[in-house]
């Protein structure tokens, strides 16, 4: 089963409320509605901020994560996105891993699509839970974004049985295409004010959507595309 965590930056309270019981994601970039989501919600992810920071240019002090993040992990249903940089290289990544000071069993790093998928392996093989986010040349939903997505679970999935507890970032949108444990999207925060939506419709459309499938068929590969 997939798990859709929901950005809660929603506003009015009443509103947010209509959210209660659900998966729910509260972001450093908007972090307001956090004491909410744990008195609502069914589990709660912290995400680090890093697609907001990246798209506004902005700098973050991530000691300020850290201790924003360090209260809500008391909460056992509770899981941060350890900080990622993206287009930052991998070096940089793996710096900002080691760097990080809470247990695996509540985090997860970030692999991006324009990183090794030797990367991606060492960090399925070690931490219980590993974020895919993408990169500025490759858009989700994109050709060469699938082409590369299919080489990744191809690659970690072709030697096990098993799927790793993968979470797609940004990724509501194609969660039918891959065998996600969970996923998140801010859909519902941007769009519920449409006149044809409702907050109970959008989520439960959305809570609705499966994996065709939970285990992976290796696909062929065009390899020579993907450089």
């Amino acid at each position: 089963m997939t798990i859709h965590y929901h950005c809660f930056d929603i506003n009015p309270t009443e509103k947010a409320i209509q959210m209660a019981g659900r998966n729910l994601l509260v972001s450093f970039a908007y972090p307001s509605r956090v004491e909410l989501a744990h008195q609502i919600g069914q589990s709660v992810m912290l995400d680090n901020g890093a697609f907001t920071i990246w798209r506004q240019g902005k700098d973050i002090r991530w000691s300020e994560y850290y201790a924003w993040a360090d209260k809500w992990l008391d909460c056992s249903t509770t899981w941060a996105i350890i900080p990622d940089v993206i287009d930052g290289g991998e070096d940089h990544q793996d710096k900002l891993i080691a760097d990080w000071p809470w247990s695996r069993q509540q985090s997860a790093p970030v692999w991006h699509t324009d990183e090794s998928y030797q990367r991606l392996a060492r960090l399925v093989e070690f931490w219980p839970r590993v974020c895919i986010g993408s990169s500025a040349k490759h858009r989700i939903g994109s050709s060469i974004w699938r082409r590369t997505m299919d080489g990744a679970f191809n690659f970690i999935c072709g030697s096990s049985s098993r799927t790793p507890y993968l979470h797609g970032l940004r990724m509501q949108g194609v969660s039918s295409e891959y065998p996600f444990a969970s996923v998140d999207s801010a859909d519902i925060a941007r769009n519920n004010n449409r006149p044809q939506n409702t907050i109970p419709k959008m989520v439960d459309r959305w809570d609705k959507i499966q994996p065709r499938s939970f285990r992976w068929d290796i696909k062929p590969e065009q390899r020579e595309l993907l450089a």
